[in-house]
């Protein structure tokens, strides 16, 4: 019998690579739910996918019984930008924690697989040089820097998995990204400042020839991990060869690629010189600093750096991620600027 995947959010960045990898790559069914579909493609009509419309926090019944009848479950939905966790927490809550808990539930109540996604924001500012699944504090700011609540309602549910894994026996697996990039994270064509996230809302800024704004002078740094490296993890662990990523937390980032948001800019700004018409674009393009208070507001607080150990995920999985940031960059380009359409198919 094939392995019967659930994917909750498949319309997203994360969810439509996935659903496109295990149709292409796999014998699995997947059954996948979104508001929406258009990240989705050839995807839809295919033999091993079933997808539905739906909203996780209405549809409870039909995602009970996918839950019942499928052998891993991947909640993907959650809100991930961090303009977004300033401006409506409660909302981030009610999504990023009270939907996806009642998922969890209902994997403890059928004994089902959870491959749940964490994030590399659980662990704060602590200022572990690399940080360990295992051995890092997790440091927040104070209370009225409600960006935190991200990582917290993250970190909570990352805490409940965990806690009915020992209890229950509930089989899972949590995952880490650390910011991950590639085609479809946004829509590059949006002009709107602080609609998407910071590797897109850069492309975004030099399309429609806006000045790059570095929040407090683009000195924090990032590890940035191409999508089909991670996938690739996804896939190990979701296949799960020899129970190796049972109840285990990974990390999975791409240390080698841990560079300034300036410098990523820089990266950018060169990129689209290789590109005809883009490229006065490029050679106009301003960089300009700006106060984070300014940029996301009073409730806002940065982290400075976030550099992954994947010690565990190349022991456990024998994952390496392969994608260097210049060819993440170039290959982003070349998606977006050839389907510049892509958010109306």
């Amino acid at each position: 019998m094939p392995l019967k995947v659930l994917i909750l959010g498949a319309n997203g960045f994360i969810g439509s690579s996935l659903t496109h990898a295990i149709l292409k790559q796999k014998e699995w069914e997947v059954y996948g739910m979104d508001v929406g579909d258009h990240k989705l493609g050839n995807c839809l009509g295919h033999p091993r996918f079933k997808f539905v419309e739906g909203d996780v926090m209405i549809s409870r019944e039909w995602i009970e019984y996918h839950v019942k009848k499928c052998d891993a479950v991947l909640p993907l939905v959650a809100i991930a930008n961090p303009a977004q966790y300033v401006k409506d927490p409660l909302r981030v809550f009610e999504l990023d924690f009270e939907s996806n808990l009642a998922v969890v539930r209902q994997c403890v109540k059928y004994k089902k697989r959870i491959i749940f996604p964490s994030t590399s924001e659980v662990y704060g500012m602590s200022p572990d040089p690399e940080l360990d699944e295992q051995r890092t504090n997790m440091v927040y700011g104070p209370i009225d820097k409600q960006r935190w609540i991200y990582a917290c309602s993250k970190q909570l549910l990352d805490r409940v998995i965990y806690a009915y894994g020992v209890r229950d026996g509930v089989d899972y697996t949590l995952f880490r990204p650390f910011n991950w990039i590639g085609p479809k994270l946004d829509n590059v064509f949006e002009a709107k400042e602080g609609s998407s996230r910071l590797f897109t809302q850069f492309i975004s800024n030099v399309i429609f020839q806006k000045p790059i704004q570095l929040v407090d002078g683009g000195k924090q740094s990032r590890s940035f991990t191409f999508i089909d490296d991670g996938v690739d993890a996804l896939l190990r662990i979701i296949e799960n060869k020899g129970g190796r990523a049972s109840r285990q937390i990974f990390n999975l980032g791409n240390p080698k690629n841990d560079v300034s948001v300036a410098q990523l800019a820089k990266y950018i700004i060169a990129a689209f010189k290789q590109y005809a018409e883009y490229a006065e674009h490029a050679r106009k393009a301003k960089v300009v600093v700006v106060p984070s208070g300014k940029y996301f507001g009073k409730y806002y607080q940065d982290i400075h750096k976030r550099v992954p150990s994947i010690a565990n995920a190349k022991k456990q999985l024998g994952w390496n991620p392969k994608v260097d940031l210049k060819t993440a960059i170039k290959l982003t380009l070349d998606y977006h600027l050839a389907h510049k359409d892509y958010q109306l198919e």
